[in-house]
């Protein structure tokens, strides 16, 4: 017990003791978690400190006391410090992991959380949304921590906004690694979100700095601002896919920010939209999106726009930016009929473009009068649609101490010579690595399998992830449905053939963590009965098979016909696959699809596979499509699907309903050098954005056809 006037330090062990401990508690004083795990414990911390006494929750060891199961963590009172605990193996059991309020009617004000680690606790239903961080209240802070592996649906953090908790909120958000956050798939994957449109009209004078953002690919949207005056100062976004986007809100300022794409497909800059933006001294290289996620996106609006749409640009500043080897600018982005109010008031001024030499990169769209350009320059020379105020000259670079590249004769134009970006050694915590550790086909052990009765199964039930299943000649009957929750790879031998014969509905089921490639296999599915879902390979309709990869090559595929739909792929309602590749295959005498991709029928913009490779493959009499591929609704917020289908020679494909191949809503396809006879039509729509399709080479007899509503590019 303290003595009168002292600080007191409680060490508690359990959740009871905790509890306890918290009832009292006085300016300065700290609660100390006894290193260990603590499962589905509920932490609140409820108090009144002082400035420079603050009331402490902390870890006896730091990285040593481990919250797990269903655990939160909740703030309510003033002054109030948290830090160095770890989340993991588990998911929260409300909206919010670490929550700076306890209820609607109490908030955190003035209160820090430090040094948190929250690594993959998510909740293993993808299609279940939660937030990681949700910060309210006013003058809070969350720095130094580390957020990585958030799967399911949900920003990792949130800035609450409300008349109750405060709107006028001067937060803080600093120093923090944000790591890898997979591809969700749909909208609702942000990084961080501040505010909501219903309250963007307002001033949240937040300020986001000095973080790193390193591979955060959920969505468009890697910060997605919903308020006014927030500052966006010294972060670095590296490797992401999407952009910063001010997406609501009036008066932001994104200043002295390093963007670095190397090159990575859909990595993107800032995109702009409201009123009185402020775009300045940034640093873009390598970076490699277009469109939404251009290195700079400047949009089109909606004249007198609703609170959820595109409020017209006006007085934005875009000044003293380098754009160092970037794929894209894009002035007028997201002109169409709803959106036709250009850039009005706005001012480009003393950038730096360099091309990336892969075509031209600037793109425009509308009326650029309302944009006042001086004092730029391009290299090696300007671009055409630039009205004015942009001067060609080839430059030589030369990288900086800083790490940023400059040219060698100095120009007055692009980001200062004294950006310091801060060091990825310098956000997070020192004690926890900077990994999401997810093991990854091929990386295991080798391991021999002999031909028998269920002797590959038995080989299954004893790999580790990442192993690989060598199989030797000869016959491998498979009598119960081989549920995968690790990468496996199965691999036939290079001489001689291994044939898998399987007597149930399904032979491979893909569950969370699971992954497959098979490789030079004779598959055989006459034994299999006639049920419902008849699949080779089948990923259920439950929202936890997430970000795998499904790789089939160098096989055959054959006798899917018990029942009217035996597909060789089935993804279900809410599964999502980063990869599904065939290639060198062969598939004859199947009722059903090749690939089943269709399960997202409720147009919310979800899908379930990113991307589709079909290449020199040779399918034959198949019921259904190759590939049965659906996106549908109209929201903005993926850059897929993505597709490939090449080389491939189709015979007697789609009987079933004249269709060869189903495409509706994807984004990217090319269709090229393909053979289509005696075939159903290939139908292509689209249902939001500006699709891409490239047909090219293919060969076709009198019944296959193209049918699309998207002008299609026929390159030679």
């Amino acid at each position: 017990m303290a003595l009168p006037g002292r600080c007191a330090e409680h060490l508690v062990h359990d959740q009871a003791a905790f509890v306890e401990a918290s009832r009292s508690l006085q300016p300065g004083d700290t609660v100390v978690l006894a290193d260990g795990i603590w499962r589905d414990v509920d932490l609140l911390l409820r108090g009144e400190g002082k400035r420079g006494q603050p009331i402490t929750l902390t870890a006896q060891t730091p990285g040593k006391v481990i919250l797990s199961g269903r655990s939160q963590l909740r703030l309510a009172g003033k002054y109030l410090e948290v830090s160095n605990l770890v989340f993991r193996d588990g998911w929260a059991p409300s909206g919010e992991v670490v929550s700076f309020r306890s209820s609607s009617r109490e908030w955190a004000e003035h209160s820090r959380v430090t040094g948190i680690v929250i690594d993959g606790y998510s909740n293993p239903d993808r299609q279940q949304s939660d937030h990681w961080v949700a910060i309210y209240g006013q003058h809070n802070r969350f720095d130094h921590s580390q957020l990585v592996g958030k799967t399911n649906v949900g920003p990792t953090l949130v800035v609450v906004r409300n008349a109750t908790s405060g709107l006028d909120n001067r937060h803080r958000i600093d120093h923090n690694w944000f790591g890898p956050r997979p591809n969700l798939g749909s909208n609702g994957g942000e990084t961080i979100r501040i505010g909501t449109s219903h309250d963007s009209q307002s001033d949240s004078n937040s300020v986001v700095d000095n973080n790193w953002f390193e591979h955060c690919d959920g969505e468009v949207e890697i910060i997605s601002n919903k308020s006014g005056g927030n500052l966006y100062r010294g972060n670095v976004f590296f490797e992401s896919r999407g952009s910063l986007v001010l997406r609501h809100g009036h008066g932001n300022v994104v200043e002295r920010n390093v963007f670095i794409g190397n090159g990575k497909a859909h990595t993107g800059g800032v995109r702009v939209i409201n009123r009185d933006q402020t775009v300045r001294d940034n640093y873009f290289e390598g970076v490699a999106g277009d469109n939404f996620a251009a290195a700079l996106s400047l949009m089109a609006g909606t004249r007198d726009a609703p609170l959820n749409r595109y409020e017209q640009v006006a007085n934005a500043v875009i000044e003293r930016n380098s754009f160092v080897q970037v794929h894209q600018l894009f002035l007028g982005a997201g002109l169409d009929d709803e959106r036709d109010a250009m850039p009005i008031n706005s001012r480009i001024a003393g950038n730096l473009v360099i091309d990336d030499g892969s075509g031209e990169v600037l793109r425009t769209q509308g009326d650029l009068s309302g944009i006042a350009f001086s004092a730029n320059v391009q290299s090696p020379k300007v671009s055409r649609g630039f009205p004015g105020g942009v001067t060609g000259a080839p430059l030589t670079l030369q990288r900086a101490s800083n790490g940023l590249l400059y040219p060698v004769t100095a120009v007055d134009a692009g980001a200062p010579r004294d950006l310091a970006p801060v060091a990825r050694e310098d956000v997070g915590v020192a004690w926890y690595p900077k990994t999401l550790t997810t093991p990854a086909l091929d990386s295991g052990i080798a391991h021999d399998v002999a031909p028998g009765e269920d002797s590959l199964a038995a080989a299954i039930d004893a790999s580790e992830p990442g192993d690989r299943l060598q199989l030797q000649p000869g016959l491998y009957r498979v009598n119960r449905v081989l549920a995968l929750d690790q990468p496996l790879t199965i691999v036939g031998p290079s001489r001689g053939h291994a044939h898998v014969q399987f007597s149930r509905p399904t032979l491979f089921e893909l569950r969370a963590g699971g992954s497959l490639r098979l490789s030079r296999l004779d598959i055989d599915g006459t034994l299999a009965p006639n049920a419902a879902g008849n699949a080779v390979v089948r990923v259920p309709s439950d929202g936890q098979a997430f970000d795998y990869t499904l790789q089939i090559d160098d096989s055959h595929i054959h006798g899917l016909t018990a029942g009217s739909a035996f597909h060789v792929v089935a993804t279900g309602k809410g599964s999502f696959a980063a990869h599904i590749a065939l290639n060198r295959v062969t598939v004859e005498d199947v009722t059903g699809s090749v690939i089943a991709a269709a399960a997202e029928t409720d147009d919310r913009g979800t899908y379930n596979v990113e991307q589709v490779d079909v290449l020199h493959s040779r399918f034959a009499r198949i019921g259904g499509p190759v590939l049965d591929l659906y996106r549908g609704g109209i929201d903005e917020s993926t850059f897929g699907p993505t597709l490939r289908v090449q080389g491939n020679q189709l015979e007697q494909v789609g009987v079933a309903d004249d269709t060869s191949l189903r495409l509706h809503g994807v984004q990217h396809a090319i269709v090229a050098d393909n053979a289509f006879a005696h075939s159903g039509r290939v139908r292509f729509s689209h249902s939001v954005g500006k699709p891409r399709l490239q047909i090219r080479r293919n060969v076709h007899d009198a019944t296959a056809a193209m049918q699309s509503d998207t002008p299609a590019e026929t390159l030679p």
